[in-house]
């Protein structure tokens, strides 16, 4: 029978036992989580080393667009699972990441360090503390028969042997498509049922979530100050750059930022434009990632800083008290399901129709980031959407 599942820290290594708690740094885009990873890794009894979970930080060359640590940070700290393949390079997924993060955290704490995740893409946050829904291996043969139906007819197989993976996958994202399909032909179940059963599991106890929350209209206008920075700072020639050196590969075309500059160099609109295309899908996602970190917050071993008005150096130290300041971290292994409730609850209740928990790719193919297909989006169109009260 296939395994279907993995929990989260299933892979064993040497130093896990009694190992120091994985700091999990979470928040929202430009938020300032980099900054604070380096000066918490430099403050902690022993040191620490920060692990990047970001799938677009993964590719070499893409540094002004993802906002990677700077060479100066990561002179100061370690830093782990950055530039590891070349922008026209697909297939990078959310498996290979956990498995490349789980022997990165075996390391750190083989060298007496605390491994300090830093959080981007949240499907690799998720997978992290949930493991992932590994599913069958992909069929060359039959990914290849259906690649080549037309994607209307793909959308009405999806539709009719599994609506509700229907209901959560853009129609034009024939990717997911193919693959919901795919699972189902292998298995004979439904990518969406599959799924439910895998947020079954439990959280993983090694974990402390360390949370920056700031007001949305703060959030928003550092997007904005970023976005103008990264183009001031050379975005449109490291754009240049990288198609004079190969190109971008299907994966990284889709980062923000990077695909309105390949709009922009085709001649399709201005730099002002391009300009405010990225802060606005900028915003977007970070609407996005409110719900992600809303469910996170329910996390049992997690605090969550009020960051707005604080110095690098404030948020440092409320960090260190958080950390240093809870109980003794439990041996590596998982939460009892009772003290699990709430939070898979919380999950499940929070999730938004366009950013669901449960996207049918969040196995070992999933590239992992949620940036998707785009659709036209105006600063209206961000502005008038509501937002649910943050929790706290």
């Amino acid at each position: 029978m296939v395994e279907l599942f993995r929990s989260a820290g299933s892979l064993q290594f040497p130093g896990m036992t009694d190992a120091l708690p994985i700091i999990l740094i979470l928040g929202p885009t430009a938020g300032g989580k980099t900054e604070l990873a380096v000066g918490l890794a430099q403050r902690l009894p022993g040191g620490g080393e920060c692990i990047c979970a970001d799938s677009m930080q993964v590719y070499r060359g893409m540094d002004i667009g993802t906002a990677k640590p700077t060479p100066r940070q990561r002179a100061e700290v370690e830093h782990h699972l950055l530039n590891l393949l070349e922008p026209h390079q697909d297939g990078f997924s959310v498996d290979t990441w956990l498995d490349l993060a789980e022997r990165a955290i075996a390391e750190i704490r083989g060298r007496g360090r605390y491994p300090i995740v830093v959080g981007g893409t949240n499907l690799y946050v998720q997978a992290l503390l949930e493991g992932i829904f590994d599913g069958p291996e992909p069929d060359p043969e039959l990914r290849r028969r259906l690649e080549a139906v037309d994607p209307a007819e793909l959308r009405r197989q999806l539709e009719t042997i599994d609506p509700t993976a229907a209901s959560q996958i853009h129609p034009n994202d024939r990717r997911r498509t193919v693959r919901a399909i795919e699972v189902y032909r292998l298995t004979g179940r439904r990518i969406s049922d599959l799924q439910g059963q895998w947020l079954t599991g439990t959280p993983r106890r090694d974990v402390r979530i360390i949370g920056l929350d700031y007001p949305v209209q703060t959030i928003n206008n550092r997007i904005n100050a970023r976005a103008r920075t990264m183009i001031r700072d050379g975005l449109v020639d490291e754009v240049k750059r990288l198609m004079a050196a190969g190109g971008l590969g299907r994966q990284a075309s889709e980062a923000l930022g990077y695909r309105q500059v390949l709009e922009h160099l085709a001649g399709r609109q201005s730099l002002d434009r391009t300009l405010e295309q990225i802060r606005v899908r900028t915003r977007r996602y970070a609407k996005q990632q409110r719900s992600w970190l809303r469910r996170f917050r329910v996390h049992p071993d997690s605090s969550w800083i009020a960051a707005e008005g604080l110095s690098p150096q404030e948020l440092v130290e409320k960090a260190l008290e958080a950390v240093l300041g809870a109980e003794k971290p439990a041996p590596t292994g998982l939460r009892p399901r009772a003290a699990s409730a709430a939070f898979r609850k919380d999950f499940l209740d929070e999730a938004d129709l366009n950013d669901q928990i449960l996207p049918p790719t969040v196995g070992r193919d999933s590239p992992g980031h949620t940036h998707g297909q785009e659709t036209t989006i105006t600063e209206e169109d961000v502005d008038r959407t509501p937002n649910r009260p943050q929790q706290r």
